[in-house]
């Protein structure tokens, strides 16, 4: 083992052809090093190097190691190697000649590095000497001021000693190399330095276009409430600028509006539970989510407040950027404002609508002429107003229940809303059965539970009159145990103008007074005394029209009537027959009801 300190060694006699040898490699030296320093690219200036000391020093091979942040020498160039594994060799810390260099900062060698003890040895790196072949081995320091980089290796495959002047040679060369590979290193610094600058560059160019981009959006959909547009044209504008398809919901998860470019997207009809929309509800905000199909989901709620008033979704094949779901979210507040004022313009309207709805049904005959006009300007024409429905509901308000009616009271170019804590609405219907089913029909879906919905006639403009009606009928109907039907007063009026529905009870002991010894005889005899009687007053007294209603021989409808004289005593009497009408028609009405 050796440093720069050994000897001058010449082993030729001839000083003159040593001179001229010296000359040349010295020559060869600047040449060199002048064409090391053309070299920009870091593995070109590390090629070279190994190449030029090959030829310099002229040995089996020379190979270049770099020092790594851990200590580590990392083998990265070298030329005459025979070895692949010898190109991936790997030396730690503190062993070998290498460590030895980076340990004083000078040169060093050896003659045999297998059999040497001057050094600690790595067995890994041993193992990869043995098929390389390498024996002797020179190591110099590349220096870059103070700092050690690595080090270049010059190895022969024979057994000798390293001359001074071929170590001070190669050391040298090492120089001039340290300083190529430093400015290489830095060069490479620079360059990749500068593609993170452009990288930066485009990247906030990127940004810069999406957010404009976002804005310009955002500015189009306040447009869109400006100008009064609804959901389809914010679903439109989305559409254009995100691509894909776009569908709006409303607060109880029906489609208000959808919009799509790309044929091959499905929109939903309704949404499915639990799915991305129910997820950015949950959240507050929005939530994006992937199905088998490759298409992308994602849903902003639409909100005020904690009040959902429903969600945006959006489908796509590509994954949205974070741009695109803030414009999503910038969307959803544009469509909640849009909601909140639709539902304040809405409410002004119910309003005035149901301030003249309760003009017209306090007023008396006739309409004065503002109250016309009023109506008039919203597209309603009192004189077709020729009936009055009361919508009950024993679980839903009457608020509410008068909210609905107002929602379809355009179909008969009517009014609705509340009065004296009844739902009502006033129409214009050329069919007033056809209309109570209608209703009737509509709420049940909406309220999702049992209504009773009645229809009165309305004459001479008197509204009020046909609301009390309609009013005490409904009423009524509870009283009979009648909970969800629609109907006309008709079959209800006569007897709400005689009961009081309040008192329920009163209604109850005259059915009782007046039926119940027929009643009792019926199911204790399985006979058919109550529906003779009905029928037989139906046909106003007549016998041969009611045998025949009732398909029996006329001889035992006189035995059955026989047996109500037992039973009842005088009931042909006019006070009491009216009675009895009376209780029979009630009675039939509750009928009704067990049957339904």
């Amino acid at each position: 083992m050796t440093d720069h300190t050994t000897p001058l060694r010449t082993s030729s006699p001839d000083l003159t052809s040593y001179r001229r040898r010296r000359e040349r490699e010295l020559s060869s030296l600047y040449a060199t090093a002048r064409a090391l320093t053309a070299l920009g690219e870091l593995d070109a200036v590390l090629d070279s190097i190994v190449r030029a000391a090959h030829e310099l020093i002229g040995t089996d091979f020379t190979y270049l190691s770099l020092l790594s942040p851990d200590g580590e020498l990392t083998l990265k160039a070298s030329q005459g190697t025979i070895s692949p594994t010898f190109n991936e060799a790997r030396v730690p810390s503190g062993t070998g000649v290498g460590g030895r260099v980076i340990a004083t900062g000078a040169p060093a060698w050896v003659s045999n590095y297998l059999q040497t003890r001057d050094v600690p040895h790595d067995r890994t790196f041993d193992d990869l000497v043995v098929p390389e072949g390498m024996v002797a081995l020179l190591g110099v320091p590349l220096l870059v001021g103070e700092e050690v980089i690595g080090v270049l290796f010059a190895a022969d495959r024979t057994e000798r000693p390293f001359e001074n002047d071929e170590v001070a040679l190669l050391s040298a060369f090492a120089d001039h190399a340290a300083i190529a590979l430093n400015n290489a290193r830095l060069y490479d610094a620079s360059r990749s330095a500068l593609k993170q600058l452009q990288s930066a560059y485009l990247t906030i160019e990127r940004q810069v276009a999406m957010m404009e981009r976002a804005q310009s959006v955002h500015e189009s959909l306040t447009r869109v409430v400006l100008k009064g547009g609804g959901a389809d044209e914010i679903a439109r504008l989305l559409v254009e600028n995100l691509r894909g398809a776009v569908t709006v919901f409303d607060r109880a998860g029906a489609v208000i509006a959808k919009c799509s470019i790309d044929p091959a997207i499905v929109q939903p009809a309704e949404r499915s539970s639990p799915d991305t929309v129910e997820q950015a509800r949950q959240s507050g905000r929005w939530a994006t989510t992937t199905d088998g199909s490759g298409l992308w989901h994602s849903a902003a709620a639409i909100q005020a407040g904690d009040t959902p008033l429903g969600a945006l979704l959006l489908t796509r094949t590509e994954e949205p950027t974070p741009v695109d779901i803030r414009t999503l979210e910038r969307a959803a507040q544009i469509m909640g404002l849009l909601i909140l004022k639709e539902t304040a313009v809405a409410e002004a309207e119910e309003r005035v609508r149901g301030e003249l709805l309760t003009e017209l049904l306090v007023s008396a005959p006739p309409v004065d002429s503002a109250q016309r006009a009023r109506a008039h300007a919203r597209g309603v024409d009192i004189a077709a107003l020729n009936a009055v429905v009361v919508a009950k509901s024993d679980t839903i308000p009457a608020t509410e229940v008068g909210r609905r009616l107002h929602a379809m009271s355009a179909e008969w170019n009517g009014l609705a809303g509340e009065h004296l804590g009844r739902a009502a609405l006033l129409a214009a219907a050329p069919d007033p059965p056809a209309l109570a089913q209608t209703v009737h029909a509509r709420l049940r879906h909406e309220l999702g539970g049992p209504v009773r919905v009645v229809v009165e006639t309305v004459t001479d403009e008197d509204w009020g009159r046909a609301f009390e009606v309609a009013g005490k009928c409904c009423d009524l109907m509870r009283g009979l145990g009648v909970t969800d039907r629609g109907s006309t007063a008709e079959p209800y009026a006569m007897f709400a103008l005689l009961f009081d529905a309040d008192r329920t009870q009163d209604l109850d002991r005259f059915l009782a007074d007046t039926l119940a010894p027929l009643i009792a005889y019926d199911t204790r005899r399985s006979t058919q005394l109550v529906p003779t009687l009905t029928t037989y007053f139906g046909h106003s007294g007549n016998l041969a029209r009611t045998a025949a209603a009732l398909h029996v021989h006329i001889n035992t409808l006189l035995r059955r009537l026989d047996r109500v004289d037992s039973i009842l005593g005088d009931w042909r009497a006019p006070d009491r027959s009216l009675q009895l009408q009376v209780a029979l028609r009630l009675h039939g009405l509750r009928a009704q009801i067990d049957r339904a």
